[in-house]
């Protein structure tokens, strides 16, 4: 397979003296093959529970289970039933199940949360559980915590994860066509173009946690956390300093990668659609706007795809590095910090030869690459 021999060869350029502080050192990292044959996976990760699964989610509303390298025969869930299949001419959608997060307390809980397209091509964010078979979810679990209303089929955004905090958070797009025609993106009175935060600690439901940063604010739903966001492709929380890393599709010319620290109080406008990235669309200035860390032309590639920062053991060069990649180029970057806490520039890793629709972390904080086309990859050392 192609995966099996592919060598990405991190070439890093000359780097100033404070970016050497915590750049990436010039290193080798092999992809190694972990599993094959999935259909339009978007998705991997793990439940925390300290068994070793990894959990691939496939845009047709299946979720698979892979032990040791094997995946299993019964999906952890079938949501095909419910899950849009629509496409345009070419084959191609933003629509299906979209997101998944397993609540932090999983395992003694069994509680997980999906995202994904329904076949009115509405967003929905549900509840489950797991049966008494840790390898199959309860199908009629099911409590639908949020519908959105979907205006256009594309930039669904549907990504899902848990905060260092405990809360849950949800990403959605900005509703979809061209250029924001409805005007979500700077709007608070609408859950699209936005990372909400919800807290879904009690029994059934949700509430909105107190301190979110438009709680209160007339007109303004107070679930939103962030907003100014076209369509957040994946975001994550560093699990070593709980810094939040948002992935956000561009429009006509520019990909971007945003920034939160861990001691945000929220409420940050990450410019969509008066700018994209650090490119203005209008006259109407940057004023209280938070600009990108890292942004790239659609020379370089056409659909950003958010990662995570390295917290793994097996390749300490990239410890504390932060890796993303382009979904039609299949390039890889790396954007860190230095102990200053300025950000360098970032270095152009390698074609990884992939089409990734998404990066993915184990319980131990190793890599992975899932591919749009049916592979899962591991980042592995070369030697």
């Amino acid at each position: 397979m192609v995966g099996c021999a592919l060598l990405v060869m991190l070439a890093i350029a000359p780097l100033d003296a404070q970016d050497a502080v915590s750049a990436p050192n010039a290193a080798n990292v092999r992809l190694t093959e972990v599993a094959d044959g999935f259909s339009r996976p978007l998705y991997l990760t793990h439940a925390g529970d300290g068994s070793g699964r990894l959990f691939v989610l496939e845009q047709g509303g299946r979720i698979w289970i892979l032990q040791d390298g094997q995946r299993l025969d019964t999906p952890f869930l079938d949501l095909t039933a419910l899950v849009s299949t629509d496409a345009n001419s070419f084959g191609y959608t933003e629509r299906g199940l979209l997101g998944l997060a397993f609540a932090p307390d999983y395992a003694t809980s069994g509680i997980f949360y999906v995202n994904y397209t329904d076949r009115s091509g509405d967003s929905v964010v549900a509840r489950y559980r797991v049966t008494a078979d840790a390898n199959v979810a309860d199908s009629a679990s099911a409590e639908i915590l949020l519908t959105v209303d979907q205006p256009y089929a594309n930039h669904n955004g549907g990504h899902l994860a848990f905060g260092p905090d405990g809360y849950l958070y949800i990403g959605f797009g900005d509703g979809g066509s061209q250029g924001d025609p409805q005007g979500n993106g700077q709007r608070l009175d609408t859950p699209l173009g936005k990372i909400l935060r919800i807290d879904v600690s009690g029994e059934t439901g949700y509430t909105v946690p107190a301190d979110n940063p438009f709680v209160g604010t007339p007109d303004a739903m107070p679930e939103i956390w962030a907003f100014g966001l076209r369509n957040p492709w994946r975001f994550a929380f560093d699990r070593a300093t709980g810094d939040l890393y948002i992935g956000d599709v561009g429009g006509s010319a520019w990909e971007e990668i945003n920034f939160q620290p861990a001691d945000s109080a929220g409420g940050e406008n990450y410019g969509w659609s008066l700018f994209e990235a650090s490119q203005a669309r209008t006259a109407a200035g940057n004023a209280g706007l938070v600009m990108p860390i890292a942004e790239y032309p659609h020379s370089e590639g056409i659909s950003v795809t958010g990662g995570y920062v390295y917290r793994g053991e097996r390749i300490p060069d990239l410890q504390g590095i932060y890796l993303y990649g382009d979904f039609g180029f299949g390039t890889v970057w790396a954007a860190w910090r230095d102990a200053a806490g300025a950000w360098g520039s970032a270095v152009y890793i390698a074609n990884s030869g992939q089409v990734i629709s998404s990066f993915g972390e184990d319980e131990a904080g190793e890599l992975y690459i899932v591919n749009y086309s049916g592979l899962v990859m591991r980042l592995d050392p070369a030697a």
